[in-house]
């Protein structure tokens, strides 16, 4: 990772979106968007991982099936870097025992996609709240 290519974001509010379906990073831009939110868009993990400071604050909703990095292994990553970033996994999988073991990981939630927009801002307020109770 190089370090000069790296964008520092200094929104506490900040989210950061990582999915490897276009039309859902567009529409999920959009509608947190609306609600305030600066959010910064990613196709994939290791785009993320390389322009993001590892101690960033704000919120990741995280794709959990992408291809390279998956978000188990993001999240995983975040973790041995000292990262506190809370984390908001979403998913079309529809596997209970997927749901079960992102749960186990200490994420903030999962959403399933399609998912109600409220569920989403709810769990990134709760995300937020907990975060900056951190700092």
């Amino acid at each position: 990772m190089n370090k000069q290519n790296r964008t520092v974001i200094e929104e506490k509010n900040q989210i950061y979106l990582i999915d490897d379906d276009e039309s859902v990073r567009k529409a999920l831009k959009r509608l947190l968007g609306t609600y305030g939110f600066p959010v910064a868009a990613f196709a994939s993990a290791d785009e993320f991982l390389d322009l993001v400071p590892h101690d960033a604050m704000g919120c990741l909703v995280l794709d959990i099936h992408m291809p390279g990095m998956n978000g188990f292994q993001l999240r995983e990553a975040l973790a041995t870097l000292g990262s506190r970033l809370p984390i908001i996994f979403i998913t079309a999988d529809k596997d209970i025992a997927i749901k079960e073991h992102a749960l186990q990981t200490g994420v903030v939630g999962l959403l399933q996609k399609p998912f109600n927009d409220q569920a989403l801002i709810d769990l990134i307020h709760k995300a937020l709240g907990k975060h900056n109770q951190q700092k």
